[in-house]
């Protein structure tokens, strides 16, 4: 874990059901699963599965699958939610996974460079990642905040994607 004193809490609710079957909020808090890889980024794990279908067991005693430690990639036939805060200057190393990834801009700008192009994304743009060579570069004056929901995917069989390090996604 990791000082998030720069950084808003992100807060976190979890759904389930009681031992009743009745639907009910089981975890509202701020994530606090937080680890810095590097360069003053700050990546939060809000959930993880570990297949699909995924598991989504009755009771109120749940894995807290936010809690769990994991790298980059979601574990195999998973998938892995979390929120990275880069600051203003900050890139993340060039990097490939064998995912398919969502991406949502909460807040700031980011720019994705790629093998011979970038794009830029602002708050409230939306991103398909799909396997590809890249890296997160915040090229602003302030903090960029940006969701990542991380899918395995079939490997492509092209050059050496990473699988479980620490770096920044």
């Amino acid at each position: 874990m990791t000082d998030q004193s720069k950084h808003p809490p992100i807060r976190r609710v979890v759904t389930g059901h009681d031992t009743n079957n009745v639907a009910k909020v089981l975890t509202d808090a701020p994530a606090t699963n937080s680890k810095s890889p590097g360069s003053g980024l700050v990546s939060t794990l809000i959930w993880s599965t570990d297949g699909s279908p995924a598991k989504v067991p009755i009771g109120e005693n749940i894995e807290d699958m936010g809690a769990r430690i994991l790298g980059s990639a979601p574990p195999p036939h998973g998938s892995r939610f979390a929120v990275i805060d880069f600051p203003p200057g900050v890139s993340s190393d060039i990097h490939r996974t064998e995912t398919v990834d969502y991406v949502i801009v909460i807040e700031g700008e980011i720019e994705m460079d790629m093998d011979d192009s970038t794009v830029k994304l602002k708050q409230g743009d939306l991103l398909v990642q799909r396997g590809t060579n890249h890296a997160w570069v915040n090229r602003s004056d302030r903090r960029a905040r940006v969701a990542f929901v991380l899918i395995d995917a079939e490997p492509l069989g092209i050059g050496h994607p990473i699988t479980g390090s620490a770096n920044a996604r």
